[in-house]
């Protein structure tokens, strides 16, 4: 339960505060000039990287049982796993905050946009703009694969 109110509450918070400061100055219509990082106003209906575009409340019915599922799993009586639970209060703050989003906005906000340049690969030219959110969820996914190899060394050895 302290992972709640000390990783995914203030980190749903920050993630709500940046949107919030994107929204007040960062103006949506504004010209990209070409260089490594800028902060943007995008609106995201879809998933990652835009994919299924427009799908509002599909996302939203999906992030509610994800919502649960980790809840359930945080707050259940168990063995400590610092991984896990790190883990899942990361997943928990990115999926409040998107939700948030999608609830108060209809989409989600995107603000952070990186661009590696032409020579490199064309995913990375640039890169799909993201926020804080989508950040805990990805730290999240790596720390649960991190995890899953550290069980399974100390399970094999």
């Amino acid at each position: 339960m302290k992972f709640i109110f000390f990783i995914s509450l203030p980190l749903c918070a920050l993630d709500q505060w940046t949107k919030y400061l994107v929204l007040e100055h960062v103006d949506p219509d504004k010209q990209l000039k070409p260089q490594f990082f800028q902060w943007v106003n995008y609106t995201n209906t879809g998933a990652a990287f835009g994919s299924f575009r427009d799908n509002n409340a599909f996302f939203i019915a999906i992030s509610c049982i994800a919502l649960l599922i980790v809840l359930v799993l945080l707050v259940r009586k168990r063995e400590p796993d610092a991984w896990r639970d790190v883990s899942l209060a990361l997943l928990l703050a990115g999926i409040l905050g998107n939700l948030t989003d999608r609830l108060l906005h209809g989409h989600v906000i995107d603000f952070l946009l990186f661009d590696f340049g032409t020579y490199a690969p064309k995913i990375f030219h640039p890169w799909p703009a993201f926020n804080v959110a989508d950040s805990c969820i990805t730290i999240a996914v790596i720390c649960f694969v991190i995890h899953s190899f550290v069980g399974e060394r100390r399970k094999n050895a």
